[in-house]
């Protein structure tokens, strides 16, 4: 498990200023899979007055991100370069998402993942996303 998440999972903030700035928490992580919490704020309000699909967009995706850094060693990064998220129900303000993420592959160069959106013990969305694995670089 890289570094960052056992930071995270011993009470430090993410190092990510997106998941400061959203209210992104790691719950729970071990090898494969992790959990966040996300609250809703007014902020994150559409039009129609529920949650916005990107803000459920960006916990999946960090759900999903997570969990591959628990099976890449330290200094590996990767990043997802496709993402699909089916809505289920909508989300309101003032609600909590709790979001687990886990590893469906992790090979060389590319992983993938699937999550669950849940509000209350109610699936809310679920997602699934391709991601390409940066070896680390050596420097001399």
């Amino acid at each position: 498990m890289q570094e960052r998440i056992q930071r995270m999972l011993d009470g430090h903030d993410s190092s990510s200023p997106a998941w400061r700035w959203l209210g992104l928490r790691l719950i729970g992580a071990e090898p494969g899979q992790t959990r966040l919490r996300m609250e809703v704020t007014e902020e994150m309000r559409n039009h129609g007055g529920v949650c916005h699909g990107g803000f459920l967009s960006a916990l999946a995706d960090s759900a999903m991100g997570s969990a591959m850094a628990t099976v890449l060693p330290e200094g590996e990064r990767h990043l997802s370069f496709d993402l699909k998220l089916s809505f289920i129900k909508p989300v309101q303000v003032g609600q909590t998402v709790l979001a687990s993420g886990h590893v469906i592959h992790s090979g060389r160069r590319t992983g993938v993942c699937a999550a669950r959106l849940e509000v209350g013990g109610d699936l809310v969305g679920t997602a699934s996303a391709s991601f390409i694995v940066y070896l680390p670089e050596h420097t001399s």
